[in-house]
């Protein structure tokens, strides 16, 4: 029998109040009105007047009625499990029959309402639901029709892969064709919610969706001229999304296609522009791009340099016409989240010093303020790619361009232009650097510009040219670059404050010692920012002092260097409380200074060492209540712990030997022993550096713990945690050259899995240099031990050592693996080859570790004799025979 509820009149009421005070803007009332609705989720039938008031109550105002049905889908989503079944029964009998309520906005709160019930696991709960919307989808009613698809639509949505699963035998064979027909129907928002349903199944290569591809893209091409916005904008989309699943079956059409995403790209709606723009991003990481689109690139380069020009709507919303704001506090949702990057133990190379992890610092970000993706970022994001993809092939389509917009009158076009030199940079670097002693120049004159926006998106282009510029005599480029660098780092403006600290700091990098001669002009200028700056640009403003650290190492260990930099520093760690995520860059940056200062932070050290001490303690704590007790602690927020393990990493890299007081009066160890073993990776991946730095700075308050911490770093040889396993790899090796002989006992816990770990295929190279000179050190203080093993790793052991440069840690390694093939020199002899290779590549050797080298070199050729030593090195490739001839006259 049909489920008879008639609501109570006073009780109708009362919530007819309820929801007219929510909607005040008031919010003490609001407060008291959710403690009301709370409240009222008691009584069973609560949720039976909120659906009437939705459904039944037409004589309320909508906005009301809508609401009703957002606060039942809230209770949905928290209590639906406790529901009576006779009240999931009447709200699921209601919604089927007010789908098609004459008001859009009632249509919609009931779809939500619906596709929250279906998600919460109940489409196998609701068997008649998709048969009934889909047999509405007939009604000639336009409101049950378009009220319908709008729910299939939200369902689709959230519920693509349950509807693809055989939990409900297959509905989309049926749903899909079904909603193919409607891509025809007459009305826009109708061929909308048709393509947008079919989209949800591109990605996922359902198969319903599969057997009709070909039936799908017609229709889709059918649409291509469509007046309503929505459709078309849905209509890239899918072809977006086609480009990645399906290239095989556009291939054909590609011609077409391109022609038609061309038209799209300059679409008057913007968001239709945008959806096509995003064709060209996808497409240029296709491998057939390069082929498919040359014939396009005279017609495709102009649309996108077009497209990279700020909107009208764009200026107003960036205030492009407020110049000076400097005085203007930030308001605190503009300060985005940070995310810290923890320490990680890498080894230097030869190639000097380029990193091929490249940080993306260098996007194209120049206007965080507006949504962030916008069309001009999508297009010129477009470009940068393509740029990748031609390289300088691109340069004929685009330098015609640059030479008018660069020196437009109209700022905006101007403006464009800088922002289109920047996002070439990458791919057409080669091609660019004839016209580069002309347009530098031209740029660090547009740094002076009197429209702000000029001046914010010059410093980033220049930055992506840093590169360049470095490489030349610097008082060519890097000086007149770097004075006016600094004075926009001063400007009147927060958005060219900000682009010119990053940009500085991209310099910093590129420049390294070359900026010594200028370091008191530049700390002069980031000094004086400090007492300038608003709040979000004093972040920026630490990274590029780190940075500058970094870049400069000990040259900054001058008194007056140190007189300049610390005071400021210091007040801001003074003023900032424990939970303030602002310590997060300033503990970061100060790593990097008590790194660069050494003996110079000695001053310094004892606070800033008791107050990381403190946060890891605090954090620590917190976790344990909350462990125990989730309902009444809230967990704590451990990246405060792991930057501070960070900073004492700097601490004991910066102060050496004189931190071993602070450590003795502390209980860093038994804090760390906890670290080692927390949940979270990065916690212990920062807590594996700190070890090996203590363990080089005063082993003697490491030493009692190695029973304990061992074990752990042999769990922790993981390389599933790429950071853990090599920071924990690094602390094994520092470790084993402080114990000596005593690491004995402790080589079985880690041996079996470095060996392992150093023959994975695809192991990323600062974890494969890590994990052989961990192993060359085990085998340099316990030879016996290793030295059986070494026919298992020799092989990928030199290779992997081959290309960094002499240094201390290379050099126990060498040690290591020549003492033990004086152990075990049959563990050698297959890949000789590889061990010479690895030899040529020392510099130059300490004496001793040469006389090892020779021992061994000859050793084998006298073993092998000379005829056949002759022909063993004739494999050799000439520089290699070269170099061992005049080293070591073999």
């Amino acid at each position: 029998m049909e489920y008879e509820w008639k609501p109570d009149e006073q009780g109708l009421q009362q919530i007819l109040q309820l929801l007219k005070e929510s909607q005040s803007p008031d919010t003490t009332i609001q407060r008291t009105v959710q403690q009301k609705l709370e409240q009222l989720n008691q009584y069973p039938d609560f949720n039976n007047y909120l659906i009437f008031v939705l459904t039944k109550l037409k004589s309320e105002d909508e906005p009301t009625r809508s609401l009703s049905g957002l606060i039942l889908k809230n209770n949905v989503k928290a209590h639906f499990q406790n529901f009576p079944n006779g009240v999931t029964d009447f709200i699921k009998s209601e919604c089927l029959n007010n789908i098609g309520d004459a008001s859009p906005l009632i249509r919609a709160t009931v779809g939500i309402l619906i596709t929250t019930i279906a998600s919460k696991g109940e489409l196998q709960n609701w068997p008649d639901l998709l048969p009934k919307l889909c047999s509405l989808l007939d009604s000639e009613d336009y409101n049950t029709c378009e009220g319908a698809f709008g729910a299939l639509q939200k369902i689709c949505e959230d519920s693509a892969e349950i509807l693809d699963s055989d939990v409900l035998d297959r509905p989309l064979n049926i749903m899909i064709p079904k909603f193919l027909q409607f891509f025809k129907h007459s009305s826009p928002k109708i061929r909308s919610h048709a393509v947008a349903c079919v989209n949800q199944f591109i990605i996922s290569r359902t198969q319903a969706l599969m057997l009709h591809i070909d039936s799908f893209i017609e229709n889709l091409f059918a649409l291509a001229g469509d007046e309503e916005p929505e459709v078309r904008k849905n209509v890239c989309r899918a072809l977006v999304m086609l480009l990645e699943v399906r290239m095989d079956r556009l291939l054909p059409h590609m011609h077409n296609i391109v022609e038609y995403m061309l038209q799209r790209t300059q679409d008057q709606d913007e968001n239709v522009a945008l959806e096509a723009c995003e064709f060209w991003l996808t497409l240029a990481e296709q491998p057939i791009c390069k082929d498919v689109l040359v014939r396009h690139l005279p017609k495709l380069i102009p649309v996108l340099v077009n497209g990279m020009k700020y909107s009208d709507i764009d200026i107003i919303l960036l205030k492009g016409d407020v110049e000076e704001d400097e005085t203007i506090p930030d308001s605190e949702q503009d300060i985005r989240p940070r995310f810290h990057r923890s320490r990680t133990v890498a080894q230097q190379h030869d190639e000097d010093g380029i990193e091929e992890e490249d940080d993306d610092d260098d996007e194209i970000d120049d206007d965080d303020t507006i949504s962030d993706w916008n069309l001009r970022k999508c297009s010129a994001a477009a470009l940068d790619v393509l740029a990748n993809v031609y390289r300088d092939e691109l340069l004929p389509h685009i330098l015609p361009l640059l030479k008018e917009l660069l020196f437009h009158h109209e700022w905006v076009v101007k403006e464009s232009g800088i922002l289109v030199l920047g996002a070439i940079a990458e791919g057409c670097m080669q091609g660019m650097i004839p016209y580069l002693p002309e347009l530098i120049p031209h740029l660090i004159q547009c740094l002076s510009d009197k429209k702000a926006l000029v001046r914010s998106i010059t410093c980033w282009t220049l930055s992506r040219y840093a590169h360049w510029v470095v490489s030349q005599p610097p008082d060519t480029y890097l000086k007149p670059l770097m004075t006016e660098l600094l004075k926009r780092i001063l400007d009147s403006n927060k958005r060219v404050q900000e682009a010119a600290c990053s940009a500085f700091a991209t310099l910093e990098e590129e420049a390294c010692t070359e900026l010594v001669p200028y370091l008191a002009y530049i700390l002069d200028t980031l000094v004086f920012a400090f007492s300038k700056y608003q709040h979000k640009n004093l972040l920026i403003l630490y990274d590029a002092i780190g940075t500058l650290a970094d870049s400069v190492g000990h040259h900054l260990n001058k008194p007056e260097y140190i007189q300049m930099l610390m005071p400021p520093l210091i007040q801001k760690w003074n003023m900032l409380k424990d939970e303030d995520k602002d310590l997060f860059p300033l503990l970061e940056c100060l790593s990097s200074v008590a790194t660069a200062l050494q003996s110079g932070f000695l001053p310094y050290c004892e606070p800033v060492y008791q107050r990381c001490v403190n946060l890891v303690q605090k954090t620590l704590a917190q976790a344990m209540l909350n462990n125990a007790q989730p309902d009444q602690y809230e967990a704590p927020d451990k990246d405060f712990m792991i930057v501070a393990l960070d900073l004492l990493s700097g601490l004991a890299e910066g102060l050496g030997g004189n931190i071993e007081q602070l450590v003795a009066r502390s209980n860093i160890l038994t804090l760390m022993y906890q670290c080692m073993q927390d949940k979270m990776p990065e916690v212990r991946q920062s807590s594996f550096a700190l070890l090996g730095d203590l363990t080089k700075a005063c082993f003697q308050h490491v030493k009692p713990c190695i029973a304990d911490f061992m074990p752990i770093l042999g769990t922790n040889l993981n390389p599933e945690f790429i950071s853990v396993c090599n920071n924990a790899t690094w602390a094994i090796g520092e470790i084993s050259i402080q114990m000596g002989i005593e690491m004995q006992p402790y080589i079985p816990m880690v041996l079996h899995q470095l060996v392992e770990i150093i023959n994975r295929p695809n192991t990323p190279k600062t974890l494969l240099e890590n994990t052989a000179i961990t192993i060359g050190r085990l085998g340099y203080v316990c030879p016996q031990e290793v030295a059986p093993m070494l026919q298992q790793f020799i092989r990928p052991w030199c290779t992997s050592l081959r290309n960094i440069r002499d240094n201390e840690e290379k050099d126990s390694a060498f040690r290591g693996i020549c003492t033990m093939i004086s152990v075990n020199p049959s563990g050698v002899i297959q890949d000789f080859i590889f061990f010479c290779d690895a030899v040529a590549s020392w510099i130059n050797p300490k004496d001793d570790l040469r006389d090892m080298f020779c021992k061994i070199l000859h050793g084998f050729k006298n073993q092998v004799g000379d005829e056949n030593w002759r022909r063993f090195s004739d494999q050799f490739p000439p520089p290699l025979k070269e170099r061992l001839a005049a080293f070591y006259g073999v």
